[in-house]
């Protein structure tokens, strides 16, 4: 990752990828993407995760409006470069960058890892551990715990609605179901999370080290 972007920041470039956008990436015919940025928010070489799957950004360069050709434009999937100029957000003083994308059809590592439901020992006493660093990392105190046990209490809710039970600020409790989705612990919704086959498993761990007296025949 390039100095001065956060993870917090990788994660804007989802937002920003509009959905009308989406199938045109998927099947390759829009290559670019204009953005106008305050600081950069992408670098080259990395695969984002955004909501129409994973995309690499092969390369970023800064450029002026002159700049943009109508050739450009259309790998962007507009018209002409007078559209493209037109639907830039942000502050006009802004540096511009053009990002060359492309779809990558690969299937997300998380995925792969959240459909594990057989867990050694050491693989939950693993899992156990990098939860507690991230519990021991927070700011605000221990929150893996509770937030595992919210969502599989109440799957597809709204992320504002987990957020205010636990008393939290919404943007740093979705940032913090991220990194428990990074485990493979949970699965993103169109609304909400649920919890995946190995968060399952570890909940069913961690119930069994609570209530060793309910294992016994």
């Amino acid at each position: 990752m390039q100095p001065g972007i956060t993870d917090a920041a990788r994660y804007r470039l989802i937002m920003l990828i509009e959905r009308e956008r989406h199938d045109g990436i998927r099947d390759g015919t829009i290559t670019v993407l204009f953005r106008r940025w305050r600081q950069r928010q992408a670098s080259a070489g990395h695969v984002y995760r955004t909501a129409l799957g994973r995309v690499a950004v092969d390369a970023i360069d800064v450029v002026t409006t002159a700049q943009i050709t109508d050739a450009d434009a259309t790998a962007a999937g507009y018209p002409s470069a007078a559209a493209a100029i037109e639907d830039l957000r942000g502050s006009p003083g802004d540096p511009v960058y053009r990002l060359a994308i492309r779809y990558v059809p690969e299937p997300d590592p998380r995925d792969e890892l959240a459909a594990t439901d057989d867990l050694p020992a050491d693989e939950l006493a693993d899992v156990a551990a990098r939860l507690a660093r991230l519990d021991r990392a927070s700011r605000t105190g221990p929150w893996t715990e509770a937030a595992l046990e919210i969502i599989d209490r109440r799957p597809a809710v709204r992320a504002g609605d987990l957020a205010a039970e636990l008393g939290r600020e919404v943007a740093r409790f979705k940032l913090d179901v991220r990194k428990l989705k990074n485990l493979g612990l949970t699965v993103s919704l169109d609304t909400g999370y649920r919890i995946s086959p190995r968060g399952a498993a570890y909940l069913a761990s961690r119930a069994g080290e609570r209530r060793p007296g309910d294992r016994q025949g």
